[in-house]
């Protein structure tokens, strides 16, 4: 196991702790720091803004990197190399996810409509979220990856540009979905469907941003520059 030799420090952004040190995007997320979409603010800042005791995270973050046994540092690999990782890593991933998201909810939704613990609205909104998710994926893999893999990273200012604010919508997608399963807490009488889709929500949440930060802080910036 090797972890990296740059200190965490409270200067130190979301975005660039999150790609350099293993397990630091669980303990945001965790926190609910957003290191993905509003990850370019200094670790201090952050804790400023969400009221959270800055010494106990660092001690935080240090000690989930120490149990963390594998980390890939991904502004280390090659772009093809993190390309081919998003795709099946990621795309893969989320559409074979959201389909048994949506059937979960749907299913609950009809067995107990009638409780109010309820996530009314639910399966609606992921299959909206499906919907563009799956748009934004396409204008990856038909626009921007194969100017990357050509080589004209350079010119593809205006599609990340639309893809960036595409991430901001799946943000909110995210916290509209969170806030309609109340927070991913199963109630008490909550069946075994109902839990395993708030257990597979919060698994999609983590994976989602863990998504848009590796294009938000890795891979735009270092397409941009090639």
């Amino acid at each position: 196991m090797t972890h990296s030799t740059a200190p965490i420090r409270p200067d130190t952004t979301l975005a660039d702790l999150a790609t350099t040190h293993a397990g630091a995007s669980r303990v945001f997320h965790r926190h609910g720091l957003d290191f993905c979409c509003h990850g370019r603010i200094s670790l201090a800042k952050a804790c400023a803004e969400h009221k959270l005791d800055l010494d106990a995270l660092l001690s935080e973050l240090r000690a989930e990197e120490q149990r963390t046994e594998s980390f890939e540092q991904w502004d280390e690999r090659a772009l093809p190399q993190l390309v081919e990782h998003l795709l099946a890593n990621f795309h893969l991933r989320h559409r074979e996810e959201l389909p048994r998201l949506i059937a979960a909810a749907r299913k609950v939704e009809s067995v107990h409509g009638e409780k109010s613990s309820c996530p009314k609205g639910l399966a609606a909104h992921l299959e909206h979220m499906a919907e563009e998710l799956e748009d934004h994926m396409q204008k990856e893999e038909q626009v921007l990856f194969p100017m990357v893999l050509a080589g004209r990273g350079a010119m593809a200012a205006m599609p990340v540009q639309v893809l960036e604010m595409e991430h901001n919508d799946h943000a909110l997608n995210l916290q509209r979905s969170r806030a309609l399963a109340h927070g991913f807490v199963p109630p008490s009488e909550a069946c075994g469907t109902w839990r395993a889709l708030y257990l597979g929500l919060e698994a999609f949440e983590r994976d989602v941003m863990q998504h848009i930060h590796l294009e938000n802080n890795v891979l735009f910036p270092r397409t941009l520059r090639s």
